[in-house]
């Protein structure tokens, strides 16, 4: 009796699994020091608040659980960022195998694993990373509570909104996303998808309540810094339309430019010889409500966000994109049409074309690293030294503590970075600010004293250079208080 094969689900799981394996183990032994946007979580992870100074707080949250299991490392961080990043693209797989077929969904699938996103940046664990896998589920949960009528669907987009929310603000995009398919499919003349929009709603808001409140006792902490960077950035008329340009160009020309690569050599290669059954949606709909679904969800985040960058003179960052997308792949191929047609494709031929591209892709990786002979891109953060600057600061500044380094106030990646690579594994005073650093007590600070880190163009008074290899970075020291009482790791 033959053994039972492996289900398309589970393939597809083990496919992505090892897609990340290869790529972790690349990052891990090219990288000389963690993304800044993993040791700021790493930094914030001492404390569970409904809120951080930047940022709602749900990845922290997440972040907590491995850190407890597996310890305060890089890695641990790696390995989370992937877990999420994996989760997107095993969502994002599974709306379209429901929309389009599996023919359909794998092609797709192994376009969006050629964004540089989700490859190259697979072990960034940040808040677009974390938003990821809610945005690919929000469309699927609102695939299926439409094309089901059953109100627990609804209830189930409800808890990702509202848990998206609690990752990123920028789910209001998915939100929108959401409702613009709700007025395209008719949804809105059923009584039933009436009150399944109202109770999403109302989840939603429910579970981002106490982040609300946490938000009006704290001054609106997170929601000050968007206006008072990024979003607040008033750019006048010109700079505005460069801008936004520029951020659309790096997402589409940049970013994803080897999903087009793709794309281009499946419908140059395939052989319309070798025709096979064609997929069909495997939930109830019609093909228009799922084009409607694609282009909803792939074109309304990158609309809004061009929007925000023409009209409120945003200064639009990069990685933005991050959680959305992927979700601009189908909406090429329903461009494409006919030449994309799933019974017009070789998946044999996508998957050589897909190595073919990851292989360039390791290589150029490897090339801009710091154990590379070339050392192309060498001012790149993944090479920043943390372990030399460890060398350089470790004794000399224990010695003027009169003891263990348990605090470092100082910009978050460069203190966290060696942070890390100390023995005490001491604890960030973000900037120097207490208030927005929880996990650190005065009493603390006076009893263990401070290890200063400064960034700047110049030597300022009272500090050292930490010498060479690091020209802008200085140091000094606020030794112990005598009367402060014994020092006690938090």
């Amino acid at each position: 009796m033959p053994a039972p094969s492996l289900s398309l689900d589970i393939k597809v799981l083990i496919g992505l699994f090892l897609f990340s394996v290869v790529w972790l183990l690349q990052i891990d032994s090219s990288s000389l020091t963690a993304p800044k946007d993993n040791l700021e979580q790493l930094t914030w992870v001492h404390s569970l608040e409904w809120g951080y100074y930047k940022h709602p707080p749900l990845p922290t949250w997440l972040l907590s659980v491995p850190v407890h299991l597996f310890g305060l490392s890089a890695r641990t961080s790696y390995a989370t960022g992937a877990l999420f990043t994996l989760a997107g693209l095993f969502l994002f797989w599974k709306l379209l195998n429901d929309l389009r077929g599996s023919r359909y969904a794998m092609l797709a699938l192994l376009a969006a694993m050629c964004i540089t996103y989700y490859n190259e940046r697979m072990h960034f664990f940040n808040h677009e990373v974390v938003l990821m896998p809610f945005f690919a589920a929000s469309a699927l949960l609102v695939w299926r509570a439409v094309g089901s009528r059953q109100l627990r669907w609804w209830a189930a987009l409800g808890c990702c909104l509202g848990l998206g929310a609690l990752a990123k603000y920028q789910m209001i995009l998915a939100a929108v996303a959401v409702f613009l398919f709700w007025l395209a499919s008719g949804a809105w003349r059923e009584r039933v998808h009436m009150i399944g929009l109202v109770l999403a709603a109302a989840i939603s808001l429910a579970i981002i309540s106490p982040h609300l409140y946490w938000l009006f006792l704290n001054d609106f902490g997170p929601i000050r810094y968007a206006t008072e960077s990024s979003l607040g950035a008033s750019l006048g008329g010109g700079a505005r339309l460069l801008n936004t340009l520029h951020w659309l160009a790096d997402q589409l020309l940049n970013r994803a430019l080897l999903a087009w690569v793709l794309l281009g050599l499946v419908m140059a290669l395939h052989r319309r010889s070798r025709l096979v059954p064609q997929d069909t949606p495997q939930r109830p709909g019609t093909a228009d409500a799922s084009r409607a679904l694609i282009l909803c969800f792939g074109l309304t985040p990158i609309v809004l966000t061009c929007a925000i960058g023409i009209f409120a003179g945003s200064s639009l960052q990069l990685h933005w994109g991050t959680p959305f997308l992927l979700l601009a792949v189908p909406v090429a191929m329903e461009l494409a049409g006919a030449r994309l047609h799933a019974s017009h494709i070789s998946i044999t031929t996508a998957i050589k074309c897909f190595v073919a591209l990851q292989l360039a892709l390791l290589l150029v990786a490897q090339m801009t690293s710091a154990r590379s002979e070339l050392r192309l891109n060498s001012r790149h953060w993944r090479n920043f030294d943390s372990k030399a600057l460890s060398q350089a600061l470790a004794e000399p500044a224990r010695e003027a503590l009169g003891g263990d380094i348990r605090v470092i106030a100082g910009p978050t990646a460069e203190a966290k970075a060696l942070a890390l690579k100390l023995r005490e594994k001491p604890l960030v005073l973000i900037d120097g600010r207490m208030d927005i650093s929880p996990w650190i007590s005065q009493h603390m600070v006076d009893a263990c004293g401070v290890l200063h880190l400064q960034l700047a163009a110049s030597q300022p008074p009272g500090h050292q250079p930490v010498g060479e290899g690091f020209p802008s970075l200085f140091w000094r020291v606020t030794p112990p208080e005598e009367d402060a009482g014994s020092c006690v790791p938090s």
